[in-house]
């Protein structure tokens, strides 16, 4: 018999096929048995109706437990009122292994509950739509890159400095050295980008922050293009365009999680370009208008974020920072030279930063200046300097965290959700 998955089933309306799946809720109604089953893509309803199969089957029906896995075998019929449109008509079924209890049930359970359970937690209608939309997001970037000529570099995870300093880096004893958990691929990805022109690095990076908000978590995955010949301008309009292609790819091809989710479209679909743009300055006028205690001159706190994004209705680029806030790298602006030529996006709905970028420094004497204001080993850097010794040019780039980035498009209160298995301040289990 033809083994079929639920998204397809749609093909082999009035066909006899075989689903592999497992028992998510069952309806016990006398000779009639309603079992909603899940195979990953999606749910259906399989009616075992006493008449249409052996007596051995209809009573394994009454064995099964939720997350039951089986193999079940019947005709598809199309049927507005189901899940789906479409359920079974079982012929045959087949327990591959019946479930004990199964820990999580419908009533409310605390976070620190689920986070414990979270290897069985995934399997929630919830958290199947959070990894399906987090898939196809990550899906979008790599094609929009990809196809506009960038090259996938991969950076290492283990790195012998830090690209900010190293208080909030995860330390390793590297044999007889000390390394560091990267926090970001962008300095290797400068060596690339000399290269081959056009390079993104995507993988996980760690931040060692004792932070316990809904942004934050110490480990979390990053996508970084960086462009040689390319300036802060170029690098914001790149920027603008890669988020409206994501969340018009998110909304045309995972609307129905999107639904489960009871996400707004209206607020995704007022992602359009072109973003509002304004300097540093001109959203700390907004931000004292407001009655921030933030001193000017002082970064973004998230409520800083939050105040000044919830005045635009898309996200918001805010460039040019003071130089003194921002990493050693960062090129300084020439009509201003204490600010820096960097920009990060907002999200709206109180999201955050959800992409950071700059304008790099290609000159080798001004860049020796700032990893010394920084306090940084020079020894650790003399390969990145080597860089504008031979043919450096201006170029450019940002890092999107990809966490950010599903919890304000699925709409998610906290960042734990947005990946499979996080970790936090006081969690490493699973």
């Amino acid at each position: 018999m033809t083994h079929v998955y639920i998204e397809d089933i749609a093909d082999h309306v009035e066909k006899e096929v075989t689903l592999k799946g497992w028992l998510y809720n069952k309806t016990d109604k006398g000779k009639l048995r309603f079992l909603m089953i899940r195979d990953g893509t999606g749910m259906i309803q399989a009616v075992v109706f006493q008449k249409n199969v052996s007596p051995e089957v209809f009573q394994a029906t009454d064995t099964l437990t939720q997350e039951s896995s089986l193999v079940v075998t019947g005709k598809i019929k199309q049927e507005e009122r189901a899940v789906g449109g479409f359920e079974m008509d079982v012929s045959h079924l087949e327990a591959m292994q019946v479930a004990e209890t199964y820990p999580i049930t419908p009533k409310e359970h605390g976070t620190s509950f689920l986070m414990d359970n979270r290897h069985l937690w995934l399997r929630s209608s919830r958290q199947h739509s959070i990894m399906r939309v987090r898939s196809e997001i990550i899906k979008a970037c790599r094609d929009f890159l990809d196809d506009r000529g960038f090259i996938l570099v991969d950076t290492p995870i283990i790195t012998p400095a830090a690209c900010e300093g190293t208080t909030t880096l995860f330390k390793i004893d590297y044999f007889d050295e000390t390394a560091y958990l990267t926090q970001s691929g962008q300095l290797y990805n400068e060596a690339a980008c000399m290269s081959v022109g056009k390079t993104y690095c995507f993988g996980p990076t760690f931040r060692a922050e004792k932070s316990k908000t809904r942004r934050h978590l110490m480990e979390f995955w990053m996508i970084e293009p960086e462009v040689a010949f390319a300036d802060l301008d170029d690098i914001m309009n790149l920027a603008e365009e890669y988020l409206c292609t994501i969340v018009e790819r998110v909304l045309t091809e995972r609307r129905e999680e999107l639904k489960a989710l009871e996400r707004d479209f209206t607020l995704l679909e007022a992602v359009r370009a072109p973003f509002p743009r304004i300097s540093y300055h001109d959203a700390f006028d907004i931000l004292e208008k407001e009655g921030t205690q933030t001193p000017r001159g002082s970064d973004f706190g998230g409520t800083d974020e939050t105040i000044v994004s919830a005045h635009f209705d898309r996200p918001v680029i805010v460039h040019r920072y003071p130089k003194t806030i921002k990493a050693f790298y960062m090129q300084p602006d020439s009509k201003d030279p204490e600010l820096a030529l960097c920009m990060d996006i907002l999200a709206p709905e109180g999201y955050g930063e959800i992409i950071g970028g700059s304008q790099r420094i290609h000159d080798y004497d001004l860049l020796v200046e700032r990893i010394q204001e920084h306090n940084l080993p020079m020894e650790a850097f003399q390969w990145y300097l080597d860089l504008r010794k031979y043919g450096s040019v201006p170029h450019s780039g940002f890092g999107m965290g990809v966490e950010r980035v599903v919890a304000w498009i699925c709409g998610i209160d906290h960042v734990r959700e947005t990946i499979a298995f996080p970790r936090m301040l006081s969690r490493m289990y699973p």
